[in-house]
């Protein structure tokens, strides 16, 4: 007998019936990657997908739904372990399977167990520790020398994030009053964009890195799953072999993330990391202080010792002096009275002859010897006659010869 065909809605309510009635496929737990998780009205929606190990393809694919009712209790679970669900995460599920006649098969979700996909991050963690422990490049930027003062600071966050405000604000306050010169290179700090984008901020970086003496890579607090951008391999081998030592401040204290591991110095927030900064350039001063009141007191010691050594050597001088003087008398005293004779003798030898040639020279020149000679000398008023001018009849005038004298009266 021909078999009598059914509607495409009849055999859809049969699969759904089949669905129903087998068993294992209602409140089973299964393990799975998420992937193209979005929320709409409270619900959320995304896939759970099956890969092959090895090569990473799709095995299996089913649709999945959290109804806003259970959503919220799971949110809250999560939200307990420190992750939030996102896609490529590795999940266990409690699921239900269901056949709708317009849509299809899907699964819904109930309840999900957080510590399965917290131990999957830390196995993949794990896994990425060792490929670049391997790779030779894990200590690279944790050996690089940290500057004594980092003032010229390469900051990577995203723009008008709160966690990088916080940062400026402690930065510009410090009681210290330092100084910093501080770029902003912004990039996305979450989701699948967050790794490519902070690479090529570090990349940006290294063409001017000459310019500054660290970067610091901030981003406030969220859920693990928040974070999981950080736990990626290509941007953890870039900061392990990035010239320029890499601060990072991601989160909070409690969280862990791969950049952890390879990262120059790990601080808890984005404001640990400016009171780090701060605290670098305080210790600068406190040194420096401390070496300025060392050679203050050095000096004042250096000081007060030289004053007692010059007492002490002024009091010495006049005693040192007279010793000094004494023992050059003792040793050229003879010699010296012996040259004084000497030279006394020849100096006055010298003298007795200039003062005899003088003499004799004085005498030719004297009034007398001119009076020897046949002249006189005629005075009036004894004064010397030299004009007939100066006298009148009547004067009396002397006349002085070489013996004797004569006193005439003037007629004419």
């Amino acid at each position: 007998m021909e078999q009598q065909p059914i509607t495409l809605l009849e055999l859809n309510r049969r699969i759904s019936e089949v669905l129903r009635q087998a068993p294992g496929i209602t409140n089973q737990w299964v393990t799975a990657e998420t992937s193209d998780v979005r929320l709409s009205g409270g619900h959320c929606y995304m896939e759970l997908i099956d890969k092959d190990p090895n090569t990473g393809n799709a095995l299996a694919r089913i649709r999945a739904t959290i109804w806003a009712r259970d959503y919220a209790r799971i949110s809250e679970k999560l939200r307990g372990n420190n992750f939030a669900l996102k896609s490529d995460i590795k999940v266990m599920v409690l699921v239900s399977v269901s056949f709708h006649p317009l849509y299809g098969i899907s699964a819904t979700i109930t309840d999900i167990n957080p510590e399965y996909t917290m131990g999957e991050l830390l196995r993949r963690r794990a896994e990425m520790i060792q490929r670049l422990t391997a790779a030779g490049i894990i200590n690279n930027n944790r050996e690089l020398a940290r500057p004594v003062v980092p003032q010229r600071i390469a900051v990577i966050s995203a723009a008008g994030a709160a966690g990088y405000g916080d940062f400026i604000d402690q930065l510009l306050h410090n009681p210290y009053r330092l100084r910093f010169n501080v770029r902003l290179f912004p990039a996305v700090m979450q989701g699948d964009k967050a790794a490519p984008s902070i690479i090529n901020a570090l990349r940006t970086i290294t063409s001017v890195a000459d310019a500054y003496d660290c970067v610091v890579l901030i981003r406030g607090g969220g859920a693990t799953g928040d974070l999981a951008a950080f736990d990626d391999y290509d941007l953890a081998a870039t900061i392990a072999m990035f010239p320029l030592p890499v601060i990072i401040g991601i989160g909070h204290e409690r969280d862990i993330t791969l950049l952890d591991y390879v990262a120059n110095m790990r601080v808890k927030t984005p404001t640990a990391a400016a009171e780090w900064l701060i605290n670098c350039g305080a210790g600068a001063l406190a040194t420096v202080q401390r070496l300025g009141t060392d050679i203050l007191t050095a000096a004042r010691v250096a000081t007060a010792n030289a004053h007692r050594y010059l007492d002490t050597c002024a009091g010495q001088l006049p005693l040192l002096a007279r010793a000094v003087i004494d023992r050059a008398r003792t040793a050229v005293g003879p010699q010296v009275e012996a040259l004084m004779t000497t030279s006394t003798t020849a100096l006055l030898r010298r003298h007795t002859d200039r003062i005899a040639a003088l003499a004799t020279l004085l005498d030719s020149l004297s009034p007398e010897a001119t009076l020897r000679r046949g002249f006189s000398i005629t005075r009036v008023n004894d004064m010397p006659l030299t004009d007939a001018a100066q006298i009148t009849n009547g004067d009396t005038i002397t006349t002085t010869l070489a013996n004797g004298s004569i006193t005439s009266i003037v007629n004419k």
